[in-house]
């Protein structure tokens, strides 16, 4: 049977397993919410463990967090950043509005890792408080739309772009090499005009050239964060040039340019460069699978179809 311990918020208390880093506002989300199997991404765990890790450098800088308690949430946040605390995140993506559960789930384990840090116990809030020092400065209003920037940014800078760039270049090189093969063009499937299999492939390249030229047009969007409007955009709570030291912290840990949205009410109002961002990936799927399909039809047959490619088997 598993161990509970007692973890309470402002509802009461309720009992948490005993060999788990989250706290109450957690156990109640896995009680009133357990529904399917689509649990919160770990990029977003990730995305806010470097927030937290940003706000805690911040507002030890402003002078609102004391040194000690910033080096305990730094060190916990560190952890979940390196996977270290994986599987304390258990929620799933149906929760209230404005991904609350989320954000007081990082701030429970964070607070409770940083807790066990210090030799204290588990669930005290003594001397890391989920809300009061995790959570400083912050708001799930203002947090959650951060995570899902710095998480959309990060996957697209460093997985999708450059697997998109070496499919490019792997279909230039078979362009350039394929220049002086000639074959038929078609028109709705009907023989045509000739052209070089070479310059067929190159469209190919062309598409994926401009693909990448619109998913970097919507990076500069995703790089402005919310972080620092807090509830509803006017930054209460939050010190003064919070949200432009949080900004700067984030692009530091991140490695990418990310900065203080200009105008947070926007920032956590509207996910326009979020559905910008949408439109680019839609985009990109159709020339993917306009591409995949082309190849199909040139690779059919060997005997009663076009075989005009030769495909490499890849079953019996």
């Amino acid at each position: 049977m598993t161990k509970m311990r007692i973890e309470t918020d402002s509802m009461g208390e309720i009992e948490v397993p005993a060999n788990r880093y989250w706290g109450a506002q957690t156990q109640r989300s896995l009680k009133y919410f357990s529904i399917g199997q689509d649990f919160i991404p770990p990029e977003v765990i990730t995305a806010m463990a470097i927030l937290k890790k940003a706000a805690a450098l911040s507002n030890c800088e402003l002078g609102k967090l004391p040194e000690d308690k910033a080096k305990l949430i730094i060190e916990a946040a560190t952890e979940v950043i390196e996977g270290q605390l994986d599987g304390n995140f258990p929620l799933r993506v149906w929760m209230t509005g404005s991904g609350t559960q989320c954000n007081m789930n990082v701030n429970e384990v964070i607070a409770n890792r940083g807790i066990e840090l210090a030799g204290g116990v588990m669930g005290s809030k003594n001397p890391i408080h989920p809300n009061d020092h995790v959570n400083m400065s912050q708001s799930s209003n203002d947090t959650f739309p951060t995570a899902m920037h710095i998480a959309s940014a990060v996957a697209l800078h460093e997985r999708l772009m450059p697997k998109v760039t070496k499919m490019q270049d792997a279909l230039e090189e078979k362009a350039k090499a394929w220049d002086n093969i000639a074959k038929i063009g078609r028109t709705h499937l009907q023989d045509a005009v000739p052209l070089t299999l070479g310059q067929e492939f190159s469209g190919y390249v062309a598409q994926l050239d401009a693909n990448l030229a619109r998913i970097d047009s919507v990076l500069p969007g995703l790089y402005e964060l919310a972080i620092g409007g807090t509830a509803v955009g006017t930054g209460l709570n939050a010190g003064k040039g919070f949200a432009e030291k949080a900004a700067e912290h984030i692009a530091k840990l991140s490695g990418l340019p990310f900065v203080s949205a200009p105008n947070k009410f926007a920032a956590l109002a509207a996910h326009d460069d979020m559905v910008m961002a949408s439109g680019a990936l839609k985009t990109l799927a159709c020339s993917l699978l306009k591409i995949a399909n082309d190849i199909r039809f040139l690779g059919c047959g060997p005997r009663c179809g076009f075989g005009e490619l030769k495909l490499p088997s890849n079953e019996p």
